[in-house]
């Protein structure tokens, strides 16, 4: 399921139009990436936690040439799914 497909569900679901749909699939992805890019937490109960973790500058290896590189810090997202999501996917 992509994004349009998620937001076309949710109207259906919801009894809205599919605009309206897609600008609330829009604004609550885009308050979880400003929530993330401050370093807080976003947790959604029964869901999961996003969050956003620091990974550090470490060496690595091109897979084409075998050259030894750097490879940047970087902060990378995170998600963990709570007890209730895994229940549900697995019956």
């Amino acid at each position: 399921m992509n994004k349009t497909e998620l937001s076309n569900a949710l109207a259906d679901r919801e009894s809205m139009t599919r605009a309206d749909a897609q600008k609330a699939v829009d604004s609550l992805f885009a308050i979880i990436a400003e929530e993330m890019g401050k370093g807080v937490e976003v947790r959604v109960t029964g869901f999961g936690i996003f969050s956003a973790t620091q990974t550090k500058e470490r060496e690595g290896r091109n897979p084409r040439t075998g050259e030894k590189m750097t490879i940047a810090a970087s902060t990378q997202p995170k998600f963990k799914a709570f007890k209730a999501l895994k229940d549900s996917l697995n019956g």
